[in-house]
């Protein structure tokens, strides 16, 4: 069986400054929320990373959804 393959959101990643807390980054790249999960992986092979940060950070996080180290970029979109 063939892997299923997330949804290319953009080559490039989201960087954004986040406030202490639990997020959900959207693995299948179908969210209308970008790199936030909004449930629209339901029915699929993708769930979520939750991720937890501690202190207001600014991240960049992967938007082409193909990383090696989610949720975070790793320059793989360079490669697509």
């Amino acid at each position: 069986m063939e892997r299923e393959l997330p949804r290319i959101v953009q080559k490039a990643p989201f960087v954004v400054t986040l406030k202490p807390g639990r997020y959900a980054w959207c693995a299948c790249g179908l969210s209308s929320k970008g790199y936030l999960c909004d449930g629209s992986h339901k029915g699929t092979g993708f769930k979520p990373v939750i991720f937890e940060l501690t202190e207001e950070k600014k991240v960049a996080l992967c938007g082409c959804k193909h990383t090696k180290n989610p949720p975070y970029c790793d320059g793989t979109h360079k490669e697509l």
